[in-house]
């Protein structure tokens, strides 16, 4: 049984073109895997870091762009030389309890993920049109509609949907920068990462929670699955120049990510950190005070509406992952329309349930918290996409080299290592 049947090698490569032709038509995949990388939970966790810290969190923002290249390129890698995505790969690997084991974990932090997206999108609209969160909420199961009329058209559709809305937040955030003049060589300084980032509780948490934002696990098993919507000769030759363009598509698209995030920080750090507006977290705050602190009426309409265009592009790309995952590790078939209602039902109902008790203000810890929860799904991802791209039985040729196994290995373990630590200082913090 093919990865998203309904997709599988749907983008035809044409044989004997150039670079560029052949570079156009690898182009997409990458962007839809970006979008993750830059959803509603990465602005609540990179407000609160530039807001709290200044540009001090810019190094973990790049760290983890770094570490996400990587480990998207290996699964290209995986899909294009198995033919199967990570679900897939996991379920010929492991047995059944374990396989279960991890499509809970998934699950789980798909949940997270989505609950992001919901309550992000819902934030835009109430922002810009007044909306109550909890009716913002329902509203935003419209996307599994959008998504099975854009995908039935072709996949490329979608894929154009999304890059155009990461376009539009990109293009916010340019002016949003030009407004706010940030300190250009604290900026730069802001890359080099500082022991105090691990040494404090509190600004390790967000870190994190940036981490988690970042490199989310559900989009390493997305990508080894749309990868595979190009048809590509399936020869040796053709499957490694699959992955030379796939590699390049994702490795700018997420270099793309990288300015969007960096630019939510650098803008939370030029607007509020160190002003009495330091403590900033909230969405709907900073959405209130970037007119005042950048001077101009408009600055608020253009954050609130990227939140709207990245929490919209997050619940198309969100759906897809939701049901390549189900289908993967659990090999059953449901109908799009009703595999993408359970997933929407799944993020909106904790979205209501927690709005409904605590209150719309608790909405950005909400946020927060669920991008420390995806952080600590990672481990169940990375570890066997590792180990799968090492075996020589699975990937032949396209075995990972010695030096990405050592690379892919280090960050699987500092990722481990570092939620093994932020739930230490949790129970201690608990305890004290």
């Amino acid at each position: 049984m093919v990865s998203l049947p309904e997709s599988y090698r749907s983008v035809v490569v044409p044989l004997g073109s150039g670079f560029w032709r052949k570079m156009l038509a690898f182009s997409g995949p990458g962007f839809m895997v970006a979008v993750g990388y830059m959803d509603p939970g990465n602005w609540a966790t990179d407000l609160a870091g530039g807001a709290q810290f200044g540009y001090t969190l810019l190094s973990v923002i790049l760290i983890s762009n770094l570490m996400a290249i990587l480990l998207q390129h290996l699964c290209v890698k995986l899909g294009i030389a198995t033919g199967r995505d990570l679900a897939q790969a996991c379920r010929d690997h492991y047995p059944k309890p374990v396989v279960w084991f991890q499509w809970v974990l998934c699950e789980l932090a798909i949940a997270a993920c989505d609950l992001a997206e919901v309550i992000g999108s819902a934030i835009a609209l109430q922002l810009l049109f007044g909306i109550p969160l909890i009716w913002g909420c329902l509203i935003t199961v419209a996307d599994v509609l959008i998504v099975l009329l854009l995908q039935n058209r072709g996949f490329r559709y979608l894929e154009a949907v999304v890059i155009t809305l990461i376009l539009t937040i990109g293009g916010c955030f340019a002016v949003e920068l030009f407004l706010a003049k940030p300190d250009v060589p604290g900026v730069l300084a802001g890359f080099v990462p500082i022991s105090s980032i691990l040494s404090n509780p509190a600004m390790l948490y967000v870190a994190i929670g940036i981490l988690g934002a970042t490199v989310m696990p559900h989009n390493l098993y997305l990508h080894s699955s749309i990868v595979q919507t190009r048809k590509y000769e399936q020869t040796a030759g053709g499957r490694r120049e699959a992955i030379k363009f796939a590699t390049i598509d994702s490795t700018f698209a997420l270099m793309f990510a990288l300015f969007i995030n960096g630019a939510i920080l650098v803008l939370a750090a030029a607007a509020f950190h160190g002003t009495p507006n330091q403590d900033v977290a909230a969405i709907q705050d900073a959405y209130h005070l970037l007119d005042g602190v950048l001077g101009v009426t408009f600055a608020g309409i253009l954050f609130a509406v990227a939140l709207l265009a990245s929490g919209q592009n997050a619940t198309l790309t969100g759906t897809l992952a939701g049901q390549i995952v189900m289908e993967g590790f659990l090999n059953i078939r449901l109908r799009p329309w009703l595999r993408r209602l359970i997933t929407r039902a799944i993020a909106i109902v904790p979205a209501v349930i927690v709005i409904g008790i605590y209150g719309e203000e608790k909405s950005t810890q909400l946020l927060v918290a669920s991008q420390v929860c995806l952080s600590m799904q990672l481990g169940f991802a990375c570890w066997p996409l590792m180990r799968f791209t090492g075996e020589k039985a699975k990937m032949g040729e396209f075995v990972n080299p010695w030096w990405i196994k050592l690379l892919g290995w280090t960050i699987t373990l500092v990722i481990i290592t570092l939620n093994v630590k932020l739930l230490l200082d949790i129970a201690g913090l608990t305890g004290g």
